[in-house]
């Protein structure tokens, strides 16, 4: 027997259970059941076996723990659990509140929508590499137009009178008010109504606004006797009203009566109107009326514009407060023939102020003929501003000689005040949040901080109202194709922080120029303290471009579209970026180059499909020329040739 099985045995011997039988083949059967424990032993007492351990002694509980224990046994007992469950909650909602801090609640970050935020930045970091190194389109600036003309040309076709005019039924004055290409926008609107009425236009007079700050008159940005020489069969035009008429009025056109005329009015609203005689004043003194004397013969006449006069026991109410004017109707008399004749006949001077906007789009085709006529034909710059515009031009093609004397031609509205307007913010951080707000007050005091007012910055770039910037205007057109070398002019006004905001489009574009970098400080000594003029140099640079970029709304682009329809066979030759796709792609931090250049090459070609346009309903002449205007290519030489006949 071996050490372990002397040791191993006892121990085993001792483990196994008694039993007396001796050892044989069979199994042992099983013992009974036990029997049931009987109902006289307490809980807790049990029967020890001869080999059962010792029970463990019971657990030592806290006074707390007793506490607790006899708190639930008596709320269980008594069945008043649904009667402290309520308060228990409360309790324990307390403690938790009291004991853990909040900063521990996960804080759920805002994401901007798409779109929203100004990323152009980062944007240009990511794709400066692969932009430089692309050179796939080298020849973008002469085979940008490939569907120009597939709808056929058009060529200028305005019809002009060759007979004599009939003998004036009075004179018309306005004043344009606005900048260079809104008072543009009144001085044709007054050719079409008073060569409707049969009436004589008096040069327009320019409003001297506090935002342009030009004193300029027409003859110092339009050419004056050209102008009169192309209108001479159709408008009769006149530098100023005789003196024997004024004399009526105290030689003092603010004595003339302005009739306040409703934005976009129709045609007819300047002759279907109750046409009213007055034959005698009554004036408002010290709240009561006073007859005065009939005036001298010849009286001028006042004629209300502003619709159906209403009377109230034989008296009219005019629109100025300070009278009260007694009258009668004959626009139904007998004596009365031709109410536009009469209306301007018997009052001889009407003066409209101010005047831009005063007539509607839509119009007769004898009323379109002659804003064509005035805006296409009749309106020239004055000789100083057309020879400083053309030779810049001239230079330009200079500079594009690699490219057939072509360039491109960009309107940028990234000045103080359109960016102020605009609300939208950039990358400029809390100087520019500073400058913006200053210049807002400054143009516009308290428009922008009313009560109940609310700007959402995100919303307007999403909707593309922001202005874009250099930087986005050099990103944009270096994704439509055009190279490095691309010789470029940049129209605009005093660029904000142009320090910081121009040097990512000089690296894009190092041959980009401006009408101070091209002309000497004696060529622009005359213009330089008028914004009109300056604008008007630009309007030429910009009409004689291969190509235009327009980057934000407004009467520049509004009439070059127009104008440059008018002089390319109907295309516009115009790249107008959707802002709203532009605004998501600057937004895209993930775009590969491939990627963006695709999505701009797309947003190029939908330009030049839009190039040719014909006029819709409620769009304006001054834009879409097509048809009133032009006619396709041809047709213009048999209409000439019938009006020989």
């Amino acid at each position: 027997m071996t050490i372990e099985q002397h040791l191993v045995g006892p121990l085993l011997f001792q483990m196994l259970p008694y039993n007396r039988l001796p050892a044989s083949g069979y199994s042992t059967p099983s013992p009974p059941p036990s029997p049931l424990r009987s109902p006289r032993l307490r809980p807790g007492r049990t029967k020890t076996g001869r080999f059962s351990p010792a029970p463990p002694p019971p657990a030592v509980r806290t006074v707390s723990e007793r506490l607790a224990w006899l708190f639930l046994s008596v709320i269980v007992r008594r069945q008043g659990v649904f009667l402290f469950a309520p308060l228990i909650y409360i309790s324990c909602m307390l403690v938790y509140m009291g004991t853990v801090s909040f900063d521990i609640v996960p804080i759920i970050k805002h994401r901007p929508a798409p779109g929203s935020v100004y990323r152009s930045s980062e944007l240009y970091s990511k794709l400066r590499d692969e932009m430089d190194a692309d050179d796939s389109s080298a020849d973008t600036i002469s085979t940008l137009w490939e569907s120009a003309y597939e709808g056929g040309k058009w060529k200028p076709y305005v019809n002009r009178s060759s007979e004599g005019l009939p003998e004036s039924n009075g004179y018309i004055y306005v004043e344009a008010n606005g900048g260079l290409n809104q008072q543009r926008t009144s001085i044709c609107n007054a050719v079409a109504v008073a060569g409707y009425l049969n009436a004589t236009l008096v040069i327009p007079n320019f409003r001297y606004h506090s935002i342009w700050k030009d004193p300029s008159k027409f003859s110092d940005i339009y050419d004056r006797e050209y102008f009169v020489n192309t209108l001479r069969n159709d408008v009769r035009v006149v530098e100023e009203i005789p003196k024997y008429l004024m004399e009526r009025f105290g030689s003092n056109m603010t004595n003339v009566y302005n009739f306040r005329i409703m934005a976009w009015s129709s045609i007819q609203y300047y002759t279907d109107v109750e046409i009213v005689v007055l034959f005698f004043l009554v004036s408002v003194r010290n709240g009561k009326h006073s007859k005065l004397s009939y005036p001298p013969h010849p009286f001028p006449f006042i004629i209300i514009l502003t619709g159906p006069a209403k009377t109230v026991c034989g008296h009219i109410t005019t629109m100025s407060t300070h009278f009260i004017l007694s009258a009668f109707h004959i626009s139904h008399s007998p004596f009365v023939t031709d109410q536009k004749s009469y209306m301007i006949q018997n009052t001889r001077v009407i003066r409209i102020s101010p005047f831009a906007n005063r007539l509607s789009f839509d119009a007769p085709a004898v009323v379109q003929r002659l804003r064509c006529l005035a805006n296409y034909e009749a309106l020239r710059f004055s000789s100083p501003i057309l020879t400083v515009g053309e030779s810049l031009a001239a230079r330009m093609r200079k500079h594009g000689a690699l490219n057939g004397g072509k360039y491109v031609s960009i309107h940028l509205r990234f000045e103080e005040d359109m960016v102020a307007f605009s609300c939208c913010v950039f990358d400029g951080g809390k100087h520019e949040r500073e400058d913006m707000a200053a210049a807002r007050e400054r143009g516009w005091k308290g428009k922008f901080t009313r009560p109940g007012r609310v700007i959402r910055p995100g919303a307007i770039r999403i909707n593309g109202k922001c202005p874009l910037t250099p930087l986005e205007v050099g990103l944009m057109l270096r994704g439509m194709g055009f190279t490095k070398n691309t010789p470029i002019y940049l129209a605009s006004g005093k660029i904000y922080n142009a320090e910081k905001t121009m040097a990512p489009l000089l690296e894009m574009f190092p041959n980009l120029h401006t009408k101070e970098t091209l002309a000497s400080e004696e060529e622009l000594a005359l213009f330089k303290n008028y914004s009109s003029r300056m604008a008007a140099i630009d309007y030429t640079v910009c009409l004689h471009s291969e190509v235009f970029v327009t980057t934000q709304g407004g009467n520049f682009p509004h009439f070059l579209l127009g104008h440059r329809r008018y002089l390319y066979d109907g295309h516009s030759k115009t790249i107008k970026p959707d802002k709203r796709k532009l605004a998501l792609l600057f937004d895209s931090p993930n775009v590969g180059w491939k990627s963006f250049k695709h999505h701009l090459m797309n947003m190029r070609s939908h330009s030049d499909s839009k190039g040719i346009e014909l006029k819709r309903p409620n769009d304006s002449i001054y834009s879409f020329p097509c048809p009133d205007c032009m006619c396709q290519a041809n047709r213009t030489d048999d209409l000439r040739s019938s009006s020989a006949t």
